[in-house]
This record gives C-alpha cells, sequence and structure tokens, in this order.
C-alpha cells in the first residue's frame, strides 16, 4: 500500500510537506502543491477521507438539522436524506433538535466544515437564514421556510389546512376542532390559516375553547385532547397539524374509550409511511405526488453543491386528501 512516505520521495520532498498539502493546502506553494499532487495521482495514493476533502476543499459532508424522531415524518424524511447522500458519497451529520435548543443545534452545526446545510426546524423570523447565506454555504429548508420566501421545499400547507377543515365538513361535522402546533414555524401557522379559512368560508363557528395550538409534545396534546372531551359539546371531529398529532390523538381516545372514527373523526398532514399502515389508516392531507420532501431537498442540494449553483429553490408540492379509516360522516 502506498503510503504519505513514498509520496514524498516520489515527489523530492520531506513527508512534512505531504501533511501540509493534505491539511493546510493553502500554506503550500502552487508549484509545490501541484508537485505533490501529481505524485498523489500517479501513485495512486489513497489518503484518509478528511485529509483528501480538504485537498479538494471539500468534505463530502452535510449537516442535517432534523426534527424530534417523535415525529414518524422525521423519521421518513431524515431517512431518504441519509440514502440518498449515502449512495452519492456525502456523509450526513445528523441532528435531531427541537425548537428550544435551535441556537445551540446551529452552532454545533456549522462549527465544522460541511459543504452544505439541510435543515427542517427553521422558524419563520429565524436569524439563522441570513448567517447562512453571508456565509456562502449551500443550503435548503424543507417542510418549514423562512419568510424570505427562499431555498424551500415544502407541501402547500395553506391547502392542507383547509382540505383538512372541508373534509370534515363536506361529512356533516359541525362542531370541529384544531389541534396543532406551534405559530412561529410557517408548516403550523400557514395549516392553522388554512383551516380557520375554509371554516369561515363554510360558515361554521369556531370558538376559542376549540383550539389548540401545542408545543407537539406527547404531553400538550394529550392536555389538549381531555380538555376537548370534556368541554359540554365534545367535538365530533379533529382536524390536526401533522400525522405525528393524529396519532397521538388516536392513542388518547382508545385510553378512553372512544372509537374513532365512531365517536370521533381525526385528520392528520404530511400522508407519512405510519399512516397507511393496515393497523392505522389514517386519512390525511399530503402531497398529490406522494414524494419524500426529504428526497426532494437533498437531490436539489446536492446539486447546488456539485454544480456550485446558488439558484433560489422554491419548491410548493400541491395536495389532496387521502381518505382512509379514520374520518366517516355524522
Amino acid at each position: 500500500m502506498v503510503s504519505s512516505k513514498d509520496v514524498a520521495k516520489h515527489a523530492g520532498v520531506s513527508q512534512t510537506t505531504v501533511s501540509r498539502v493534505l491539511n493546510m493546502p493553502e500554506t503550500v506553494k502552487k508549484p509545490t502543491l501541484d508537485k505533490v499532487m501529481k505524485s498523489i495521482d500517479e501513485l495512486n495514493y489513497i489518503p484518509n477521507g478528511h485529509a483528501r476533502s480538504l485537498v479538494q476543499n471539500k468534505t463530502n459532508t452535510i449537516a442535517l438539522l432534523s426534527g424530534p424522531l417523535h415525529n414518524p415524518f422525521f423519521v421518513d424524511t431524515t431517512t431518504a436524506i441519509v440514502n440518498y447522500a449515502t449512495e452519492k458519497g456525502y456523509r450526513v451529520n445528523v441532528q435531531f433538535v427541537n425548537d428550544k435548543n435551535l441556537p445551540e443545534a446551529y452552532a454545533t452545526a456549522i462549527a465544522h466544515k460541511v459543504d452544505g446545510v439541510i435543515l427542517s426546524c427553521i422558524l419563520i423570523d429565524d436569524p439563522i437564514f441570513e448567517k447562512l447565506k453571508k456565509m456562502d454555504i449551500p443550503f435548503i429548508t424543507y417542510n418549514r421556510k423562512h419568510k424570505n420566501n427562499e431555498y424551500f421545499v415544502e407541501i402547500d400547507n395553506f391547502q392542507a389546512g383547509y382540505l383538512s377543515a372541508k373534509h370534515m365538513i363536506e361529512l356533516g361535522h359541525e362542531v370541529i376542532a384544531w389541534v396543532g402546533g406551534t405559530l412561529s414555524v410557517s408548516t403550523f401557522n400557514n395549516r392553522y390559516l388554512g383551516f380557520l379559512q375554509a371554516m369561515e368560508d363554510y360558515k361554521i363557528p369556531l370558538k376559542e375553547k376549540y383550539i389548540f395550538n401545542t408545543d407537539t409534545s406527547k404531553q400538550d396534546i394529550t392536555r389538549a385532547f381531555h380538555e376537548l372531551i370534556q368541554l359540554k359539546k365534545r367535538p365530533t371531529a379533529i382536524c390536526t397539524g401533522a400525522d405525528s398529532i393524529a396519532l397521538n390523538l388516536i392513542d388518547d381516545a382508545i385510553k378512553e374509550n372512544l372509537k374513532v372514527p365512531d365517536d370521533l373523526s381525526i385528520i392528520g398532514i404530511d400522508n407519512v409511511d405510519l399512516s397507511h399502515h393496515g393497523l392505522i389508516q389514517l386519512t390525511t392531507v399530503g402531497s398529490i405526488s406522494e414524494q419524500n420532501l426529504g428526497f426532494m431537498a437533498i437531490q436539489q442540494l446536492i446539486e447546488m453543491i456539485e454544480n456550485k449553483k446558488n439558484s433560489c429553490i422554491q419548491i410548493t408540492e400541491s395536495v389532496k386528501v387521502f381518505g382512509r379509516n379514520t374520518t366517516r360522516k355524522k
């Protein structure tokens, strides 16, 4: 096996110089750098991955900031992202974060040299967006987007919220509740606004006591559920901001001996893989194309990295209702 010592001898330089070429190429004069690189090629020397990445000014590493794994959406998208990136020769440094530890997650992600950043945890008014633009790192968001409306892949979240309410209304439900997530992120904010618009368009009364925008934790979703079922006039249907919320509510209903959909209709948004499991069959709203948003985003990011393109990606997938077994006519 060829060693760095063999490269040094072939190039007529010291082993220290070879090391500098691999680790700090900017400190080596171009004639020497070219000579060492030529020897590396001629001897077919393969340095360790870190060294080679520095020579090429490329790490073949992508930072992924994903939402928490208690949400199956992030299980699906993280799997798709890592699999595609690996296939293309990239390592993925994954962090699973929640909205409370975003600053620390961002700091960790950009502390090390990476070729690109893909993230699903950005807030509507997040300062990291401009920092990434100034750092000139290729990046893309998926599922969520920044208020600048740039570099994102999403579904039509407003329409998703609208269609979820419309579906329940067309089934004859009049007492409809909403259980969503924090409005500081585009996904939940726009889904909630779509829900409200449908309720207004179809003239369905909606009182504040039927609305819960949770922190998406199991505890907060369960709290919302119990408050709803204790109301004098219980909702007969619940529209949710995500499949993960819908699945938690179904679990809560089962524990209270409520039958879904006989006693309570529930609809999600996202159409995650788990939603069409034979034992679940969750009615949900999702992309018409049924493409994985993480997969779409990582494709775009790697194209930006490899083709050195900084074009502004703006992809919004159209949506439809996937009618299954958790909703029924009133």
